[in-house]
Order: C-alpha cells, then sequence, then structure tokens
C-alpha cells in the first residue's frame, strides 16, 4: 500500500467533517506511542515553549543522575539513549531555539557529568556531531541570541 502525499491528506483532511477529524486524531494516537506524545505536545504544551524546555531539561538531569560510570560502553549507550530522548523532544516542537538550548544543555551535562569523552572515538565522535548541529542552528537564529548562544558553546 502506497501512503499518499502531505499535500493530498491536507486536502483530504479539509473536507473531514470536526467531529470525524476528532476520531482520526484519536485512532491515530492509539496507534503509536509518538504520536500520543506529539499529540500531548500540540493540546498542551505547545503554548509554553520555555517551561516545555525546562520539563525536558528536568527529564534530562534525571537521567544524567541514573548514569553509569564505570564502564565507556554503558556509558555510551545511555548518553545515546538521553539523546535519542532530546531529539525527539526537539523534532516536536518544531523550533530551533529549542533545539539549541536542550543541545547546548546535553552538552554542558556531558562535560560536568565528568565522563572520559576522549578515551572513546565513538563518544567524541557523539561530542562533536552535537557541536556541529548546534553551531547550525546557531547560525538560524536572530542575531542577538546568535551572540548569546556562541557564547554559551564557547565555553564547553
Amino acid at each position: 500500500m502506497k501512503a499518499a502525499s502531505v499535500s493530498e491528506l491536507k486536502k483530504e483532511l479539509q473536507e473531514v467533517p470536526p467531529a470525524q477529524l476528532v476520531e482520526l486524531c484519536l485512532r491515530l494516537a492509539k496507534f503509536k506511542k509518538e504520536n500520543k506524545e506529539l499529540l500531548n505536545y500540540l493540546l498542551f504544551e505547545s503554548h509554553d515553549l520555555q517551561s516545555y524546555i525546562e520539563s525536558v531539561k528536568q527529564e534530562m538531569d534525571e537521567a544524567f543522575a541514573e548514569a553509569p560510570k564505570q564502564h565507556i560502553y554503558f556509558v555510551k549507550k545511555h548518553l545515546r539513549k538521553i539523546l535519542r530522548a532530546t531529539n525527539k523532544h526537539i523534532k516536536y516542537t518544531g523550533s530551533k531555539q529549542a533545539e539549541v538550548e536542550l543541545l547546548l544543555y546535553f552538552c554542558t551535562k556531558v562535560k560536568k557529568a565528568g565522563f572520559k569523552i576522549g578515551e572513546s572515538v565513538a563518544l567524541t565522535k557523539l561530542y562533536v556531531q552535537q557541536v556541529k548541529k548546534i553551531e547550525k542552528s546557531i547560525s538560524l537564529q536572530h542575531e542577538d541570541l546568535q551572540y548569546d548562544y556562541q557564547r554559551q558553546l564557547e565555553r564547553l
């Protein structure tokens, strides 16, 4: 079965009555956990981006508190897990500002946690990739925000 394009879906959804649209959204939310989380964000949390970013940072704090410190392999796996969750939240917001703030926070927490990044090629690459993503997102921001974020990035 071939999926329709986004423009085709948009045209069709515009012709659906509101009651049926609600049913479609609920069915979509029941189908996959990620759809439910996105719908939750759009309905309840999208109006206040800053508080959403703060709640994601709290989740990251909790995840970093549980991070293993003894073996570099487990550290790498745990950091990737935190990064996957962070990227999922970034995708929900669709905001470059949220992306910069959350990735800066991730890199800051990695530095403060005292992981030996230089000992593992994989950890070094993971960290450098995030810094590159931050730099790219910073370049898309307003000039005032660029300056502030660039200073934070330089501290890393």
